[in-house]
């Protein structure tokens, strides 16, 4: 494992710096601490999300960077490599939340043989869901020849469950339709997996005219529409648009096209990041920004933590026997691959039929 790290520009995340070192591969560890060294981790574009939404969500606050850089948060597998705490032991491997870089010195708590919770000071108040490690040998779920699909998908399956419960735990608004932005993202057409479940619910997929073909060959929506012919749609179905792509212009026209007829209107992701426009004098409703540990807090009141995990883990596993017919894993290490993947899921030229997984 060579030492190193990719730190964003806050203020200009189009702008990057790789550094041929990392200060937490060899920090001396205080006690009650552990030493992580990354394995492999899965890029997408809803890191491009954590990215875009640094300031507003918190992203950057999980792993502070230095200088005006921050690290953008990544899925995947990592080992401990040296441990000053109790129960957790070297050669113990995690997945969990890291930054882009190949070390991280994480502080355990509620330490169990399924995992542990950080409990360094700045993650205390961000949301717990992303602050839990779970240990490889404690989860039942875990299987080696699924890391990729676990490391590119589970995390983002999640968020799809989440916003399908969301809107059935709603009544989804009345509508009938619901139309995803961004349809070949991995969010959108896991939602559009688990959309497809839902009796009298018609999906309709948005996507740029170069990922039409991609996103019908997915079979998981009733109809593909191209970006620029929003106005095609039938207008007089009562409708929810989950917003994936952020994108100010696609989310006027659609808003001006359906107006009252639009019941709801979520926004999720920000993939088009550098095209997200404002909010005023849409058309319809105000969008509303969905975060997924809300739902998923509301869901363990209701179900208890276990019932929703078990209802999340059923879908999971539908999913996961699909997911080889979407994505073709790709792996690449070092700093020329990690950047420039990092700049082509950016840019969005990145092809959506590859599941990108990186190391140092």
């Amino acid at each position: 494992m060579t030492a190193a790290e990719l730190l964003v520009n806050k203020s200009d995340i189009s702008k990057t710096q790789f550094n041929a070192a990392c200060p937490a591969a060899d920090q001396a560890l205080n006690a009650g601490e552990i030493r992580f060294e990354m394995e492999r981790f899965a890029f997408t574009a809803n890191n491009i999300t954590y990215a875009a939404f640094g300031e507003a969500m918190k992203y950057w606050n999980f792993f502070p960077g230095r200088n005006g850089g921050g690290f953008v948060p990544v899925w995947g597998f990592a080992t401990v490599v040296e441990s000053a705490a109790d129960g957790v032991s070297v050669g113990d491997k995690y997945y969990g939340y890291f930054p882009m870089a190949s070390h991280l010195i994480v502080s355990p708590a509620k330490n169990s043989p399924a995992g542990f919770f950080d409990c360094k000071e700045h993650r205390a108040e961000l949301s717990p869901v992303y602050n839990y490690y779970t240990r490889c040998a404690g989860d039942p779920s875990y299987s080696k020849d699924l890391e990729e699909i676990q490391m590119l998908f589970k995390p983002l399956f999640t968020t799809s469950f989440l916003i399908d419960d969301f809107l059935e735990d709603n009544g989804f608004y009345g509508a009938t339709q619901v139309i995803l932005s961004s349809a070949s993202s991995k969010t959108a057409y896991g939602l559009a997996f688990q959309l497809a479940k839902r009796d009298g619910i018609k999906t309709i997929g948005l996507t740029s005219p170069g990922n039409v073909d991609f996103v019908k060959s997915t079979g998981l929506y009733d109809d593909t529409v191209a970006y620029g012919d929003i106005t095609s749609i039938d207008n007089s179905v009562p409708t929810v648009f989950v917003d994936m792509a952020g994108n100010g212009d696609v989310r006027a026209t659609l808003h001006g096209h359906f107006d009252d007829m639009l019941k709801y209107s979520c926004s999720v992701g920000a993939t088009n990041w550098d095209q997200m426009g404002s909010n005023k004098e849409l058309a319809g409703p105000a969008p509303a920004l969905f975060f997924a540990p809300s739902q998923a807090q509301k869901r363990s009141a209701d179900w208890g933590a276990a019932g929703l995990q078990e209802r999340i883990a059923g879908s999971w596993v539908d999913f996961v026997g699909r997911a080889n017919d979407w994505v073709e894993v790709v792996e690449e290490t070092g700093e020329t691959a990690i950047t420039d993947i990092y700049l082509s899921t950016l840019k969005g030229t990145a092809s959506p039929k590859k599941g990108y997984i990186l190391s140092f």
